[in-house]
């Protein structure tokens, strides 16, 4: 009895069809990466601190709504595809029911199960017309009819997540800070928090996670801080 907790937490699964993890670990380091890379560019091109801050406020907000309307849109097409698919198999079941058990029997013979018990589970889910729309779309289509993610939790989360994103290296520039390296080295913590928070939801380790935002943001920033670089020095602005 004492072992029934524990068995109980280790079966229990996160739900990962609500359609928030993606789009918001998306956001968040679409504007870490992106906010980090604008100001690293601007800044290696000498710009003034005034001047950094409206780049980076300029990316926080055209990013989080762009983000934003992005997921929605690319959510809501792909229910409003899957939907569209599922229809069509309430049409094959209602006018072929017979071929449709037929059809499920063999995917399960491909399975291993065997071929008279396949046929007589099929015949007796057929008589369940939600229960077979249920399996055949699992089968077909890989999808459960009434589970696909919300388009407005997606673009809520990629919206909220992106602006938390690029806030993070404007803040010492926001503090009164005009040099560029601790927004950049604010910018890289940030990248590797939410590297390592992100592995408490894959179960990854979390150093190993952290590293690999940290290393790809800075990639990203060295990128622009070096085409920044070379613009200012050839247009006289460094």
């Amino acid at each position: 009895m004492t072992d029934a907790p524990a068995a109980f937490d280790e079966h229990h699964h996160a739900d990962v069809s609500g359609g928030w993890l993606r789009p918001a670990v998306f956001g968040a380091m679409d504007g870490l990466v992106t906010n980090i890379a604008l100001i690293a560019g601007v800044g290696g091109g000498g710009v003034p601190p005034r001047d950094i801050v409206l780049t980076g406020v300029a990316g926080l907000v055209a990013g989080a709504i762009s983000m934003g309307l992005g997921e929605y849109t690319s959510v809501q097409t792909q229910n409003e595809q899957i939907a569209a698919e599922i229809a069509k198999e309430r049409r094959e079941l209602e006018r072929h029911p017979e071929a449709e058990a037929r059809e499920l029997a063999e995917a399960w013979v491909r399975r291993g199960l065997p071929a008279d018990l396949a046929q007589q589970v099929a015949d007796a889910i057929r008589d369940n017309p939600e229960e077979a729309l249920r399996l055949h779309a699992r089968e077909e289509l890989g999808v459960e009819p009434g589970e696909q993610p919300s388009p407005w939790t997606a673009a809520f989360s990629s919206f909220l997540c992106f602006s938390v994103g690029a806030l993070i290296p404007l803040l010492t520039y926001l503090l009164g800070f005009d040099q560029l390296w601790p927004a950049l080295a604010v910018g890289g913590v940030g990248l590797f928090a939410a590297g390592a928070i992100v592995a408490r939801f894959t179960r990854r380790r979390w150093w190993n996670n952290g590293l690999r935002q940290l290393l790809l943001g800075a990639a990203a920033a060295a990128a622009t801080y070096l085409i920044g670089r070379l613009i200012g020095v050839a247009g006289g602005l460094g």
